[in-house]
């Protein structure tokens, strides 16, 4: 652990905490997106675990090996001066002690947050796999910023009458293993999110895109921090493939017009 690491982990945990606006976050999938988000002026970098999949050959959903995980993870910590939580999916392990140990090498590859989802998994399961990562964290002295995912409205889990309780139980659980936030993606409706900010003591995050309330309005709502997932590297991706079939039908470039130039790319490698 460096003094630096511990510092960035406080200030991750404070953006949650002290700020007047949320957290917002436009999630890297690579270093020169990690980079491009820094200089825009995000005060952190979240990696989307669907995003780094892609890139690397894999589908999202726990299909990633973790080693390479763990490496893009360090290219990108390595890179950006501001704090990074990185999306490990489901811990990148079958049991609770494996995500404590991909948790330990998550914080040895510079990263001070994570994502840890429960996708279809029990909340008993859950809250293990939890604990786990908590207890990881506390070991290496870094006072990481554990972001527990609950995955209730994504997948349409459960029954919908009961859908809400279902997930303030969870949240509820979660924070009781020691998560220090909450991520509900899937979910929009102001009624529903100003529910999910009154039901748990931690804060909230929400994954936003279109159709979303604005980030204004959900401040209002009291959510803590603001997500965009893996659609930032599917708006990348959409250009690459607009520009491919311009090509291949018209013979024409104009999806290249918005392309970042190519000093403008290399630059951020020079600082």
């Amino acid at each position: 652990m460096t003094t630096n690491q511990h510092d960035k982990a406080t200030l991750l945990r404070s953006l949650h905490t002290t700020a007047k606006t949320p957290l917002l976050l436009p999630n890297a999938w690579d270093v020169a997106s990690a980079l491009l988000i820094e200089e825009a002026g995000a005060t952190a970098v979240a990696t989307t675990s669907a995003g780094v999949a892609w890139s690397l050959g894999s589908p999202d959903g726990d299909a990633l090996d973790r080693d390479r995980a763990l490496d893009l993870i360090s290219r990108v910590a390595g890179a950006v001066k501001v704090p990074v939580t990185a999306d490990i999916e489901g811990g990148f392990a079958d049991t609770a002690e494996g995500v404590g140990e991909t948790v330990a090498a998550v914080i040895a590859a510079g990263a001070v947050g994570v994502n840890l989802e429960d996708g279809t998994r029990s909340p008993m399961e859950m809250a293990g796999r939890i604990a786990a990562a908590r207890a990881a964290a506390d070991k290496s002295g870094v006072p990481l910023f554990l972001n527990a995912r609950v995955d209730t409205y994504l997948f349409g889990l459960g029954e919908e009458s009961g859908r809400l309780e279902e997930t303030i139980g969870r949240m509820h659980a979660y924070v009781g293993a020691g998560a220090d936030g909450v991520f509900v993606p899937g979910v929009t409706d102001p009624e529903t999110i100003a529910a999910l900010v009154a039901a748990v003591d931690a804060p909230l995050n929400v994954l936003a895109g279109p159709g979303a309330p604005s980030a204004a309005e959900l401040a209002e709502l009291g959510v803590a921090r603001v997500s965009l997932g893996g659609a930032v590297a599917g708006a990348a991706y959409a250009a690459a493939r607009r520009a491919t079939r311009e090509l291949l039908t018209s013979g024409t470039y104009e999806a290249l017009r918005d392309a970042v130039p190519h000093s403008d790319l290399n630059g951020l490698f020079d600082r």
